[in-house]
C-alpha cells in the first residue's frame, strides 16, 4: 500500500526551526518528484517546495524563498523540509505529495500524505 506519512511539526516560536520528514512505503520514493504543500485555517492549499526525483532541481515559493531548504535522501526513501526564521504567518498543516513534476501546484500532485501541524507563535 503506498503511504507518504509526514513528521517533524510542532510548536515553535517566531525566528525558530523545525525540519519536517516525509517517508514512504510502499513505492520507491526516488523515482518521483516530491512537494510540499500547507494549508492554513480558511485558506486554500498552496505549494511551498519542490524537489526532483534526483534532487537536483528545487522550486521555493517567494514567502519561503532563504528561509526554508527542501532536500532528500533517496536511500532513506525520505524527503526533509528544514525551516528557518519562521514567522507566524508560516503556521499551518503541511503535506508532503509524490507526483510527476517538480510543481508548486496542488493539483498537479498525485498521492499525499495526511500531514503534520506546524505552529509558529510565542
Amino acid at each position: 500500500q503506498l503511504q507518504l506519512v509526514e513528521s517533524g511539526g510542532g510548536l515553535v516560536q517566531p525566528g525558530g526551526s523545525l525540519r519536517l520528514s516525509c517517508a514512504a512505503s510502499g513505492f520507491t520514493l526516488g523515482s518521483n518528484p516530491i512537494g510540499w504543500f500547507r494549508q492554513a485555517p480558511g485558506k486554500e492549499r498552496e505549494g511551498v517546495s519542490c524537489i526532483n526525483s534526483s534532487g537536483g532541481f528545487t522550486k521555493y515559493a517567494v514567502s519561503v524563498k532563504g528561509r526554508f531548504t527542501i532536500s532528500r535522501d533517496n536511500a532513506k526513501n525520505t524527503v526533509y523540509l528544514q525551516m528557518n526564521s519562521l514567522k507566524p504567518e508560516d503556521t499551518a498543516i503541511y503535506y508532503c505529495a509524490a507526483g510527476v513534476l517538480c510543481t508548486l501546484s496542488p493539483s498537479d500532485m498525485a498521492y499525499w500524505g495526511k500531514g503534520t501541524l506546524v505552529t509558529v507563535s510565542s
